[in-house]
């Protein structure tokens, strides 16, 4: 395959027998280093021409420097406020200030008289407020727009002006300028010969530079472009149709450089694959099956895939180019930097900063960053696991600046000078930038060559902003600043360097320009992608831009046309990927590239690739025991097992053995919000302490109506207790502790109400009592202890009740036990709890059985219901006594449980279909 930049300098050779003052001018930077070795390729002596790419060019003939887009944004609001009355804050301007620079910047590259679009705009405006009544009623916004479109009349040519006396510019501003000094400029280097390759889409100033320097006759320019694609049908080819029509040098000249490769035998598959990253991770086998990659390229169509591009390359992938930036917002570095802003945004925003104190959740993502982790060490030990304990032990939701300072004490002096001072009170938006910078300046000392580039490039955008901070003063508060940060984050790319002519060439499609590879793939391959939507980012309506001759989607269109199939020309191998997916984007709709591909050619492959599903019989976890997990089992034994821990254990095992034989704890966290078992406590510990003064006594209405005025203040002291140093005045909190006052209230009035008549006897026996009692189990050479606490035990009319209060939602369902044989199902648990603790009361009482027994719930969120008993009964009616038969029979189950938890010979096995 011949590529080319090879055919262009082999045209170039016949004429040409030295460079020495030959200007090559190309499209990208990139494009000139594929040139200078194929110049070195073919010449073995003499000098090698300039090489420039298009916009360095044009800022030599402006002799303009092209500013920062940084600090064009902030000059561009030096002339607004000079222009505005009433100007808006600096974040709220950079919201719109870039789209109205991008505007102004396409006005300048195609030459459109400024002063009569702008004039253009206004008047579409005022027609629209013209009215036959002559009232048009306006709102603010519209009111807002108006005046906004009004102004760009003159915040245009103040800019310009500005900018001018500065002698820096942005991109449009630079060619305007260009295509006025251009004829100074080609007398002042009449020596110079210019050669144009590889160029497709000009704008207006391209167009008017190139044809003055065609009319000197001591240009030559190179078109790439295919015979198939000059074709009238052919959209790739609008640009170059145009200029062989319109161009005066094509009145007496052919274009050059006209291929005729398209139509020759080529492997071209289309292929369909699901959602993207099936298609990159297919692409990934294509690449392992090539055998060389010295002349291939992937081209990704969507270049927010790099990420996942980079981890999916197979291993055969030793050399790689990589044209495209990282975005600066997925690396690391990024998260730590917005961690140091939430601190202080989550202050203001909480009202926390006259206390100096900071949101948990801030400081705990502060010093878990990886960096900063590794930083704060000491005496071998981490701190950053020690305030995180130490602030989830202490339940604080928000930390004082001087409470964390004691776990900075002991690092090093600099460590130690550094980190406190990101805590320190917020002073001005000069000290925030500086301590970031001096974060930074300290990270950089333990981080690995990568971590430095990444912190590099985070230092020269804040050495940037305080550069500019310390000019302009705009950034009024945090919030401004963190705006724009994010803003600026979000464009940045991190640039790759490699070797551009090794190994595979992973580039985005405008990267492919003047370039031919022998195998190309390419991906997401799809409508909205390739080409992209019709939206526009601009404040120029789209029949303004058709009347003023700017470019529209229709010209971007073409652009990417023209892209595609020019990639397509010379290639070999040609793998073209696309998603079948359809989604809110619009993917799983085929590029209209792709068909008209198709009619052009008719030997394209199609294929529709789904990702590999290996059915696998799925396989319980199952873990066997050995001695020391039965060890482990005896010492449990011998403490006591609770009915809550056992119905664990038949719940699920597996779930099981990690908390009681690994001793696997849930991660504590800080309890901003009362957790629901805090609920349960405090109603539980309230009522404990309002009826064991009653213990042995029968309860009298009267005694429980001082209850009801006892039961707030008590309320409140066991939340105190239970959520430490929670708030309660507002909020979820607020709501969830009046929740447990009513719970308390309306269980205490259904208590009056049950006793106010007299007609009803209620005595208290216990309340929160610990029982216990010891079984033997046969198969089993070691007893085993049954323990757990009862919420309360009392008699009514003559009956006596096992109680358990649940603060949760529990219905007579919940405890139906018809039969015994099938209680390991997780609806008859609530009913296993409650008739364990009604056999441990029986043994430790040594019951008789000739006073009636029930054990059952009171249910807070289903008071209404009153006691829900344990029923044995299989049809309609009630069972609800407990005899000594019926205990037997339940413990002989649970026995058979207790068997099988204990035995060496059965693992610990998964159930199947677990909810959870």
């Amino acid at each position: 395959m011949q590529s080319f930049i090879s055919e262009t300098i082999d045209t170039i050779l016949k004429t040409t027998t030295s460079f020495e003052n030959v200007v090559f001018i190309l499209p990208s930077q990139r494009a000139g280093v594929f040139v200078k070795q194929a110049l070195k390729d073919k010449i073995h002596t003499g000098f090698l021409p300039e090489i420039q790419n298009i916009g360095s060019f044009i800022e030599e003939v402006s002799e303009i420097s092209k500013v920062d887009s940084v600090a064009l944004l902030f000059h561009f609001y030096t002339i607004y406020k000079s222009v505005e009355k009433n100007p808006d804050s600096f974040d709220k301007f950079s919201s719109w200030a870039f789209t109205v620079l991008q505007d102004f910047n396409e006005i300048d590259q195609h030459l459109v008289k400024a002063a009569e679009i702008f004039v253009y705009l206004r008047d579409i405006e005022r027609l629209k407020k013209w009215s036959v009544e002559g009232v048009f009623k306006e709102t603010a916004m519209v009111k807002d727009h108006f005046s906004f479109v009004e102004k760009l009349g003159e915040f245009y040519p103040k800019l310009y002006a500005f900018l001018k006396e500065k002698n820096i510019g942005y991109q449009g501003l630079i060619y305007r300028e260009a295509t006025l000094k251009m004829d100074a400029y080609l007398q002042n280097n009449p020596h110079k010969k210019f050669v144009f390759i590889g160029f497709n889409a000009l704008n207006t100033a391209e167009e008017v530079l190139i044809q003055k320097m065609l009319a000197a006759q001591n240009t030559t320019i190179y078109w790439d472009i295919d015979a198939a694609l000059l074709d009238k049908k052919q959209q790739a080819g609008q640009f170059i149709r145009k200029y062989k029509s319109t161009w005066k040098h094509y009145e007496k000249n052919d274009l050059n450089t006209i291929g005729t490769t398209f139509f020759e035998k080529k492997n071209i598959a289309v292929i369909g694959v699901s959602k993207n990253i099936s298609q990159i991770k297919y692409a990934g086998e294509i690449l392992s099956k090539l055998p060389q990659l010295q002349n291939t390229a992937m081209v990704l169509s969507d270049e927010t895939l790099l990420p996942i591009t980079l981890s999916s390359l197979p291993k055969n992938v030793a050399a790689i180019n990589i044209t495209m930036g990282y975005p600066l917002k997925d690396i690391p570095s990024t998260a730590l930097m917005f961690s140091v802003f939430q601190l202080f945004l989550s202050q203001e925003k909480l009202q926390k900063i006259t206390e100096n104190s900071f949101y948990h959740k801030d400081v705990i993502r502060f010093i878990k960053a990886p960096a900063i982790y590794r930083l704060l060490q000491k005496d071998g030990a981490t701190i950053a696991d020690d305030i995180v304990t130490a602030i989830t032990k202490e339940n604080n939701t928000f930390v004082e600046t001087t409470y964390l300072t004691t776990f900075f004490e002991g690092l090093a002096p600099s460590f130690q000078k550094t980190i406190t001072a990101i805590f320190n009170p917020l002073s001005t938006i000069a000290d925030f930038i500086s301590r970031i910078l001096d974060l930074i300046n300290l990270l950089k000392e333990g981080a690995n060559p990568l971590e430095k580039e990444f912190l590099f490039r985070f230092h020269t955008i804040f050495l940037q902003l305080q550069n500019l901070h310390n000019d302009y003063r705009y950034f009024q508060n945090l919030k401004t600043l963190h705006l724009f940060f994010k803003q600026l984050i979000g464009s940045e790319n991190l640039s790759f360097q490699g070797e551009p002519l090794k190994g595979l060439q992973l580039m985005g499609m405008l990267e492919t320009r003047v370039l031919d590879f022998e195998n190309v793939i390419i991906t997401s391959v799809n409508e909205g992608i390739l080409p992209a939507n019709s939206q526009q980012q601009s404040f120029i309506p789209f029949d303004v831009k058709v009347a003023f001759d700017l470019p529209t989607y229709r010209e971007k269109d073409a652009i990417f046309s023209y892209h595609f199939f020019r990639l397509l020309q010379r290639a070999k191998n040609i793998f073209i990927l696309y998603n079948t997916e359809p989604d809110v984007f619009g993917s799983g709709e085929k590029s209209r590239f792709v068909k008209q591909l198709e009619m052009m050619r008719s030997d394209i492959q199609q294929k529709i690739i789904g990702p590999k599903v290996v059915t696998e019989k799925t396989i319980l976890k199952e873990i066997p025991k050995n001695e020391s997990v039965l060890n482990t089992l005896k010492i449990l034994a011998e403490k006591g097992i609770s009915p809550s821990v056992l119905t664990s254990y038949l719940y699920n095992p597996i779930k099981f053995y990690k908390q009681k034989i690994l001793k696997i704890k849930e991660l504590d966290g800080v309890e901003e919000t009362v957790a629901f078992n805090t609920l349960g406590t405090v109603v539980h510990e309230t009522l404990d302490e309002l009826y064991t003064p009653f213990v042995g006594r029968f309860l009298e209405a009267k005694a429980v109506s001082e209850m009801l005025k006892k039961a707030k203040p008590l309320v409140e002291k066991h939340f105190k207790i239970a959520f430490r140093s929670g708030d309660l005045k507002t909020g979820k909190n607020r709501l969830i502790f009046e929740v447990a006052n009513r719970f308390v209230l309306n269980f205490l009035q259904q208590e009056h109400s049950l006793l106010k008549d007299g007609e009803n006897q209620l005595k208290i026996i216990a309340t929160e009592e610990n029982l216990a009692a010891t079984i033997r189990v046969d198969g089993l050479d070691f007893p085993i202890k049954i323990h757990g606490q009862v919420d309360r035990v009392d008699t009514l009319n003559g009956v006596t009740r096992i109680i358990d209060y649940k603060s949760g939602m529990v219905s007579s369902t919940n405890l139906k036990v018809p039969t015994f044989s099938n209680i390991r199902d997780e609806k008859y648990h609530k009913a296993i709890q409650v008739l364990l603790y009604a056999f441990l009361y029986t043994k430790s009482t040594n019951y008789d059985f000739n006073t009636p027994l029930e054990a059952g719930i009171i249910s807070f969120k289903n008071l209404k219901s009153g006691f829900l008993s344990a029923n044995f009964s299989a049809s309609r009616t009630k069972d609800t006594l407990i005899t000594a038969e019926k205990l037997e029979a339940f413990m002989d189950e649970i026995k058979s449980f207790l068997l099988e938890m204990y035995k060496l010979e059965t693992p610990f096995i998964e159930p199947p279909n677990l909810k959870y």
